[in-house]
């Protein structure tokens, strides 16, 4: 892991399509286990060479069953709805190399979602995670054009089926008795479609084409070279952009990949001993609390020991930030600042190497030992996380990207890991910040939209011309939808969202528009934006119908109408939990945690409302930031 990992060349730079990785993988990491899933019953241990023959059997199989190779027309479409294990590697794999594009998403989601994606990508095949989850959508099935169903368990289905459906077993037999056929796949082939949620939370089909999902594996390497044999630690939906493309490129490498879970992972991280992980800021900040919550139970006198070692390394690694010219907050460090960190570093050094000795390379060890560096995405890591797992030697690579993007575009480099950025561009990846209204490029170091081009933009949403004209212009651009800058050092800084979609720290997407609008039903709140960026839960900022509450029981019991009573708290609280309750396609997500009463209605008079009466959500949040950073503290 150097700079010159920059300049070497990727062996799979010359490759058309995805499953020829696979070929080269299973020659030179034959013996290597690629997929190791230890909470399966019996567990699961899988090398590469015989990775690689499931694969070649289940897409055979899947070509026994009548998918065929489409030259005139997009290449047939197989839904893929499951959730982590070795076998979802194999059906996906398996289903482009048969010459079909998998539909993917989690087996839980809502079954309208999942039925709306069937339909709408004109999927003529289903693989499934099991039979339950074939029950809670089969009354549909019969509307929709399948003509098979497989499932990735072992079950069998009723005898008395109409529907053809087969577990994962048969159709690796059937495969095992069939010639696969080559199939002609070139870099603008389609390879996958991936749902993501837009205006009014109406999925559109994401279009990533093999050169798409290529350009992950190869531009990877101007971060680091993975080494055959070691160990990746997965814990994110496997469907995600985010976790399959970092799968993709860590598999071109050799590496092993172990499956674990929320439940398992902390004990997992110890016990496995990953080089690689991972995730997003809920779960480093998962691991930071179960840290802290170790320090607070250790005897007083070890704590104020351990405070003052933090505190003291806090100082070091600002110091160093700065001597290094890595220093967000003095991004261009005189001379004498550099000499003055440097000195400082010096004197704080004693302090942070017996910091180190005491009680950071503990913390290492309960990670595993042999984290190389994690990578977070899916959200701004929260500044006091990148402190603190810097302090202890925990290398944190902050990332942004879409899934409109395959989904990397930027990535922080371990050699020049600024803190607080969202990293260079990939090889071959073009930003560019330009004004929100004119379109017109800034300069470097002021904040506007975020544009995109390069080898990972997507083709285009399916059959939504519309929104594909919207979203990527004449000249290849991609409307990110977000705000941010680029530094002098070609260094991405996302600032904020343009569009409205709420990403919460677990990584869950949020539309605030839907949730809003169920909550307009009260007959006590007038205007509502619900916010929670970056935070574990949704919030709310509510102006409340100050006629109805004044007609209410609580004008009758104080001569003003207070707030912040705490009868009237308990009023809101239950509406929103109500009301957001009872929203079609309700999450847990979707719960509003907190909120916020305010006296001044939202109106065009003070800038709040655009002319359309829609809400300002840039100019609110601007100037309610005081109350949102209080109301999650």
């Amino acid at each position: 892991m150097n700079r010159s990992a920059m300049h070497r060349p990727s062996e799979y730079e010359s490759v058309e399509s995805l499953p020829e990785v696979w070929t080269i993988a299973a020659q030179r990491f034959a013996n290597v286990v690629a997929v190791y899933d230890p909470h399966a019953k019996p567990e699961v241990k899988i090398t590469y060479a015989d990775l690689y023959q499931k694969i070649q059997q289940f897409a055979a199989g899947l070509q026994s069953l009548g998918i065929q190779e489409e030259t005139d027309a997009i290449p047939p479409r197989i839904a893929l709805f499951s959730d982590n294990s070795p076998r979802w590697i194999v059906a996906d794999q398996g289903a482009m190399r048969s010459g079909a594009v998998d539909v993917v998403r989690g087996s839980q989601a809502d079954p309208k979602e999942l039925l709306f994606i069937l339909k709408n990508s004109g999927a003529i095949a289903l693989i499934l995670q099991d039979l339950d989850l074939l029950n809670k959508l089969r009354s549909s099935l019969n509307d929709l054009p399948i003509q098979f169903v497989i499932l990735l368990s072992d079950e069998a289905a009723s005898a008395d089926e109409t529907l053809k459906i087969l577990n994962f077993l048969q159709v690796l037999e059937l495969g095992a008795h069939y010639s696969l056929q080559p199939v002609h796949q070139t870099r603008q082939t389609l390879a996958t479609l991936m749902y993501t949620s837009g205006t009014g939370g109406t999925p559109k089909g994401v279009m990533l084409s093999h050169g798409n999902l290529l350009s992950q594996v190869t531009g990877a390497y101007a971060v680091v070279e993975p080494q055959a044999g070691e160990k990746v630690l997965s814990i994110l939906p496997i469907w995600h952009a985010y976790e399959r493309a970092f799968e993709y490129f860590i598999f071109s490498n050799g590496c092993t990949q172990i499956y674990t879970t929320i439940r398992h992972v902390k004990k997992d991280l110890k016990d496995y001993q990953p080089h690689y992980m991972v995730g997003v800021p809920r779960l480093w900040e998962s691991i930071y609390e179960g840290i802290q919550k170790q320090f607070r139970e250790q005897p007083a006198n070890k704590q104020k020991l351990v405070n003052f070692l933090l505190d003291a390394s806090h100082r070091f690694v600002v110091a160093r930030r700065t001597a290094k010219g890595m220093n967000l907050d003095r991004p261009n460090p005189s001379a004498l600042e550099r000499l003055a960190a440097t000195l400082q570093m010096s004197a704080l050094s004693i302090a942070h190497q017996l910091g180190d000795k005491l009680v950071y390379q503990k913390v290492r060890d309960g990670l595993g030992g042999n984290l190389v560096f994690v990578v977070s995405g899916g959200g701004s890591i929260a500044d006091y996380l990148e402190d603190f797992f810097e302090i202890v030697g925990i290398e944190i690579l902050g990332g942004y990207g879409l899934t409109e993007t395959s989904p990397i575009t930027n990535v922080r480099r371990p050699w020049r890991n600024i803190r607080g950025a969202d990293g260079e561009p990939l090889p071959g990846t073009e930003i560019q910040i330009v004004d929100f209204e004119t379109r017109k490029p800034l300069p470097v170091g002021q904040r506007g939209l975020v544009l995109i081009r390069g080898p990972q933009v997507m083709q285009g949403y399916y059959n939504n011309p519309t929104a594909t004209a919207a979203a990527i212009d004449a000249d290849g651009w991609f409307d990110s939808g977000d705000l941010g800058m680029v530094t002098a050092d070609n260094n991405l800084i996302i600032t904020g969202r343009a569009k409205d979609t709420i990403v919460l720290t677990n990584g869950e997407n949020i539309e605030p528009q839907p949730i809003e609008n169920a909550c307009l039903r009260s007959p006590y709140i007038d205007q509502i934006m619900v916010v929670g960026q970056d935070q574990k839960v949704l919030g709310a900022l509510i102006v409340p119908n100050l006629e109805t509450l004044e007609k209410s029981a609580f004008a009758h019991s104080s001569p003003t109408l207070d707030l912040n009573s705490r009868p009237i708290q308990d009023l809101f609280r239950q509406e929103l939990t109500r009301l957001v309750k009872e929203r079609p396609g309700y999450r847990p997500d979707d719960r509003i945690g907190t909120f916020r009463l305010l006296s001044e209605p939202f109106t065009i008079e003070n800038n709040l409302l655009t002319q359309t009466l829609k809400v300002r959500r840039n100019v609110v949040m601007d100037r309610y930031q005081g109350m949102i950073n209080e109301m999650f503290d």
